[in-house]
């Protein structure tokens, strides 16, 4: 085992201990888990996102993402791991029996997706007539044109984090970090190594490799999720986006949200019979399609712009974007998992961090693809501070000085589960063969003809029957149900009280001003309060 003590002179033991148990104990975390909605063979569930789910505009737990076929679970703000699990297992829980009730869906346990039909016969997320509901489809249908509509139901689960007594400047520190270090969390957590072949049907030149005649993988990949077949933009890569404080992250994005992209241009704000394509030509349509591995956030006001709330009151918490579904976790991330993030989080908070480059954004994106395809291949190198590094020694490196911060939460929480998960990690690095993406292609071969879609419908037939069989609680039940219920009369308020034409709420929402670079006094507060309606 490693060495848990850190020499007291460097600066990441000085803040350690420079930290208050309390503090490590105000630690907080959410999660929020998407999944697609497959049928018994495998094929994407192409009905309405399901009535007794409630409203996807409105309904605190039960949403849906890109697609009308992708849920979205969310869980509150919890002070525990398990506590947060708890909660997530009961959101899944109630929707599993909807889902039954209604016939035989399930939910996809994989983060690649299950058999799809042709592009343009995905469903968008509908969300009723409201302005608001109305803007979230539009942006839906432009991310569908920009990037098609098959990229869009690759599903994740986010990791939410939050400690008392951080200052933005803090926050985007840790960013930097973690964007430097996102290797380390692909590896050990990344699942998708392989996919069905109708994802990639008509997409031109890849790497992929046939497994057999409907599955593509990669043999050393982690996560095809989050390599050049997954949530990567062309467009968005001309961007380089500094976090180097928020001024200018704001500026970046201010810039991608207001400048004409010719491409979307070409696209046009409505086709020719006058139906929206997307809601704006610019090169971002709204905050929300800026990818990344990790997002500084902040709790928004009704109708306020992402954006605004970071510029007029600071980073409020990060939302880690890279994490894969785990098909061997019914919930899809193992409590583990969790902890180990929380450790590794603290790690990228108190560690040296010096500011961004062009050129080491450059090298963190090709790092990145690297791993994606290639993270389990022996000898494999990683670009730091301008030469190559073999990632099998780095990635030893970060896990062994996350020993100390483990030990420290330990301390401040009780027991040994945070060194536990770090020692854990050290010992999947050191028998790669037992890392998730490995696991997933030996089961694949070893129990399915190396068949991606058969492996995934197995575990998501295994997932669904676990959480039918699990006890539930009757005041759980009826908790769900009238929670289903308010969310659908919370939409037809909002409906009820729009009176305003969507083309004007569309421009109104927006304008430029609305992102908080400048304050217009009267005339922003106008258009604020004009707006008060949930976020697109």
């Amino acid at each position: 085992m490693a060495d848990t003590t850190l020499h007291a002179s460097t600066p990441l033991a000085q803040r350690l201990g420079a930290l208050d148990p309390e503090r490590l104990r105000g630690i907080r975390r959410g999660l929020e888990k998407e999944s697609l909605r497959a049928k018994p063979d495998a094929g994407l569930a192409l009905t309405p996102h399901p009535a007794a789910l409630g409203s996807a505009l409105t309904h605190p737990n039960i949403t849906t993402d890109f697609s009308e076929s992708q849920l979205e679970l969310i869980t509150g703000v919890h002070a525990g791991v398990e506590s947060c699990l708890d909660e997530l297992t009961q959101v899944h829980q109630f929707t599993y029996r909807v889902l039954q009730e209604l016939g035989d869906e399930m939910m996809w346990v994989s983060s690649m997706p299950c058999g799809l039909p042709t592009d343009e016969t995905i469903p968008i997320g509908r969300y009723g007539s409201s302005n608001v509901g109305r803007a979230k489809s539009v942006y839906r249908m432009g991310l569908g044109h920009r990037y098609g509509r098959r990229m869009q139901t690759i599903s994740g689960i986010h990791y939410n984090w939050s400690m008392p007594g951080i200052s933005s400047e803090e926050y985007f520190g840790l960013i930097r970090n973690f964007r430097r270090h996102a290797f380390l969390p692909l590896v050990l957590f990344g699942a998708s190594p392989a996919v069905c072949s109708t994802f990639v049907q008509g997409r031109g030149e890849h790497s992929l490799q046939a497994l057999n005649e409907h599955t593509m993988y990669m043999p050393h990949g982690t996560s095809l999720r989050m390599g050049r077949l997954g949530y990567q933009s062309d467009a968005q890569s001309s961007l380089a986006v500094s976090y180097n404080h928020l001024d200018g992250y704001g500026a970046s994005l201010q810039d991608a949200l207001t400048r004409p992209y010719p491409p979307y241009q070409a696209v046009g704000i409505k086709n020719p019979g006058g139906d929206y394509n997307q809601l704006a030509t610019s090169l971002l349509q709204i905050e929300n399609e800026f990818y990344g591995t990790i997002r500084p956030k902040r709790v928004i006001f009704p109708g306020e712009r992402p954006l605004h709330a970071l510029r007029e009151r600071g980073v409020e918490y990060i939302e880690v974007r890279l994490m894969d579904l785990d098909p061997f976790e019914p919930l899809g991330i193992a409590a583990s998992t969790m902890r180990f993030l929380d450790v590794f989080l603290l790690h990228c908070l108190l560690s040296d961090s010096p500011p961004d480059t062009p050129e080491e954004i450059a090298a963190l994106a090709r790092n990145q693809h690297r791993v994606a395809a290639r993270g389990r291949e022996p000898g494999l190198t990683l670009e730091q501070g301008g030469r190559e590094r073999p990632l099998s020694e780095w990635a030893l490196e970060l896990v062994d000085a996350c020993l100390p911060i483990a030990a420290a939460l330990d301390a401040a929480q009780g027991g040994r589960l945070h060194q536990q998960a770090v020692e854990a990690a050290r010992a999947s690095l050191m028998a790669p063969d037992t890392l998730p993406s490995a696991r997933v292609l030996a089961a694949m071969q070893k129990d399915h003809e190396g068949s991606f879609t058969r492996f995934v419908l197995q575990r998501s037939e295994q997932v669904r029957a676990q959480f039918l069989a699990l006890p539930f609680a009757e005041e759980a039940h009826a908790r769900f149900v009238a929670a289903s219920a308010a969310s659908i009369e919370a939409q037809k308020g909002i409906e009820a009280e729009d009176t305003m034409p969507f083309d004007i709420y569309r421009e109104q929402y927006l304008r430029p001003e609305r992102l908080g670079l400048k304050r217009q006094g009267g005339a922003s507060q106008t258009v604020q309060s004009s707006l008060q309606t949930a976020a697109i």
